[in-house]
């Protein structure tokens, strides 16, 4: 019997595999390769370009993260962006705050999102079907650039800076961005895994910071992104957000109301502290 396997091609000379048990959906869009397929371990798997992007196992490490940390952080978030996010996790998630009125999502490729509302329904878990919720099928680069809507928080789910994805690292995206923020709002976005891809985190500082009063970056372990601790892109004008204490942020966190199965305040607060090679390559920038 021959044994199917996925091998991720994010490096060139290091890389992990995933049985395929079996595939659900293979398909080119016009703008990227998809495939999601069912592994034993982590369950439904997908994957775009031959990079992993999320799997039905630890998926929620990584949207809770994303969006409890900059919506809790600010403290009075009522509407919030999202740039990408086709599989619908992060929309989940930011749903959850009863406290948010409205939510925009921009997500180039339509095709993701219906194959994962099919093959990933626990990921958006009927979010895209929520009244406060506006699927935007766009550009996010083109669209921040040119929205005249502003957000109390900004939340860019981009795949790696390699296709499609790329000019969601870019300075003009950035700049968009911050056009799009209120006063003392907060933009965060995927920035690789810190050991492996310390080059994506000097380009952010570089590209972002010019942007931006306070930008840094959190972290968090994700088993599916392999190789170290996942980093994320952290930028605001208030330098406050990001060093408020757990007592605060528990607080918040109990007004909420949300139970969650990774993050915690005592989580939150010590995400931005981070590891010391993350510290010196930042110094270059």
């Amino acid at each position: 019997m021959t044994t199917t396997t996925y091998l991720e091609k994010l490096y060139t000379s290091y890389g992990q595999n995933f049985r395929v048990d079996e595939v659900l959906f293979e398909h080119r869009t016009d703008h990227q390769e998809l495939i999601i397929f069912r592994n034993e371990e982590f369950g439904t798997v997908m994957a775009l370009d031959g990079i992993i992007q999320t799997t039905e196992r630890d998926e929620f490490i990584y949207h809770e993260m994303m969006t409890h940390v900059p919506i809790l952080a600010h403290g009075h978030a009522a509407r919030v962006l999202i740039i990408g996010g086709g599989d619908g996790g992060i929309l989940r998630e930011v749903l959850r705050h009863d406290s948010v009125e409205h939510v925009t999502q921009v997500e180039i490729d339509q095709a993701v999102i219906d194959m994962c509302k099919q093959y990933l329904p626990n990921h958006s878990a009927g979010a895209f079907e929520d009244a406060r919720a506006n699927i935007v099928i766009a550009d996010g680069v083109e669209f921040v650039s040119e929205c005249a809507e502003t957000f109390d928080v900004i939340i860019s789910d981009c795949t790696d800076p390699v296709g499609p994805g790329e000019v969601l690292f870019s300075s003009r995206f950035y700049e968009g961005c911050k056009r799009c923020l209120t006063p003392g709002g907060v933009f965060v976005a995927q920035n690789g895994v810190a050991f492996m891809q310390p080059d994506e985190l000097v380009t952010t500082r570089r590209r972002l910071g010019p942007y931006v009063a306070d930008q840094s970056f959190y972290t968090a372990a994700v088993p599916t992104y392999v190789g170290g601790v996942m980093a994320f892109a952290w930028g605001s004008d208030n330098a406050d957000l990001r060093q408020q204490g757990v007592s605060e942020i528990e607080a918040r966190f109990e007004r909420s109301g949300i139970e969650t199965r990774y993050y915690t305040p005592a989580l939150h607060v010590a995400s931005f502290a981070l590891p010391q090679y993350v510290n010196k390559a930042l110094e270059s920038a």
